[in-house]
C-alpha cells in the first residue's frame, strides 16, 4: 500500500453561512455519547437563587467520532496557546456539585 501523497493543488475553501446560522454564549456544555456519534449541548446556566440553578439549553451538536477527535485536537491546540499568552486557565468544581459543566 503506497502512502497517501499530498494534493499537489488542494481545492479553495469557501465558507459560507446558512439562513438559519446563529452565534451564542455557552457557559454550560453537556456531552452525551455513543458507539456513533458525540452530542453537544450548549446552554446558558443561570442562577437567581442561592438554592437552584436552572440552565436554558438552546442549540445540540451532533459530531462524529472523527469530527469529535478533530475539535480535540483543535481545542487542545488553542488552549495551549491561549495559556502560554494569558497564563494557566483554572478551572474549579463548584461547591458541592463535583463536577463542572
Amino acid at each position: 500500500m503506497r502512502p497517501m501523497q499530498p494534493l499537489p493543488n488542494p481545492p479553495a475553501l469557501n465558507l459560507q453561512t446558512t439562513e438559519d446560522y446563529r452565534e451564542g454564549y455557552a457557559n454550560s456544555v453537556q456531552l452525551r455519547a455513543s458507539l456513533w456519534d458525540f452530542f453537544l449541548l450548549f446552554g446558558q446556566m443561570k442562577q437567581s437563587r442561592p438554592e437552584e440553578v436552572t440552565i436554558e439549553n438552546f442549540q445540540g451538536v451532533y459530531l462524529s467520532p472523527q469530527q469529535a477527535k478533530a475539535l480535540l485536537n483543535v481545542l487542545q491546540q488553542n488552549i495551549q496557546q491561549y495559556e502560554s499568552t494569558f497564563g494557566e486557565i483554572r478551572l474549579e468544581a463548584r461547591s458541592g456539585s463535583g463536577s463542572i459543566q
